[in-house]
């Protein structure tokens, strides 16, 4: 008798066009890639559009060569509406790049880069929707209140390398501004946000924080109607750091 007919090879869902979440095997969800790399000359705009739903958060990072960084991100969600705004200055985006997400619900959304800056200070950006960081069990877990007008300092010593920081709200607009200081007012980097629902879009960043006297204050830019929710924690931790000198301190001659 004729040997039986094989049997067909099984079928596999196609990967969602435009989306987060795509039905293929695990090893081809682990060789995902992340988005390429543009460059934005000072004074242009570039602009990343997802026309799927099911992308609800893209990561957004943005860095230099060694010069300044100063840029306006932008999330436009339809005509005329803005549920999030940021506004972003580094005074190294080699030493310090800038690594947040961005909330994105209900496409389709588009996210707007804007080089604010010089014609001679380009910066590197790159805007991913399927390689992102997300906040670890302990900062999910901590949490200081800031009322509207207060602000709170974080320390960290010379062993922390990175810190993440969480702002959120119960619903209410989240205004703030979040500074990275090291040394006696000495700013390196500086983030002021607005999103208009600190629920559904709360933000999520991690900072560099190379070096040692490294400081995050976080300022609630809001009235005092409108309190939030902070987590500022280490993520990254060098045991072998030592401490350094801070440059421009205060310096007690004579032991006076």
């Amino acid at each position: 008798p004729p040997p039986p007919p094989a049997a067909p090879p099984p079928l596999t869902a196609p990967p969602v066009v435009g989306g987060s979440v795509s039905a293929v095997s695990a090893p081809a969800a682990a060789a995902k890639k992340k988005s390429p790399i543009v460059a934005v000359q000072g004074g242009s705009l570039r602009t990343w559009t997802y026309q799927s739903a099911l992308v609800d958060e893209v990561q957004v990072e943005l860095s230099t060569e060694g010069r300044p960084l100063d840029a306006d991100i932008d999330l436009w969600h339809g005509p005329d509406n803005t549920p999030c705004k940021m506004r972003v200055y580094i005074e190294n985006g080699k030493v310090r790049p800038f690594r947040a997400v961005v909330q994105t619900p209900r496409g389709p959304n588009t996210v707007a880069l804007r080089n604010i800056g010089q014609l001679e200070f380009p910066f590197s950006a790159s805007v991913d929707s399927q390689v992102h960081q997300r906040p670890t069990d302990a900062c999910l877990a901590a949490g200081l209140t800031i009322q509207g007008g207060a602000l709170r300092t974080f320390p960290f010593d010379a062993t922390v390398d990175s810190v993440q920081v969480l702002l959120r709200t119960d619903g209410r607009p989240l205004n703030a501004r979040v500074e990275l200081l090291q040394g006696p007012n000495n700013i390196k980097q500086v983030v002021e946000l607005y999103t208009e629902d600190g629920m559904e879009r709360p933000f999520f960043c991690t900072i560099d924080t190379p070096g040692s006297g490294n400081v995050v204050r976080v300022l609630n830019t809001a009235p005092v109607e409108f309190p939030m929710t902070t987590s500022v924690v280490p993520l990254k931790i060098n045991p072998d750091a030592v401490e350094d000198v801070v440059m421009g301190g205060d310096v007690i001659m004579g032991g006076w």
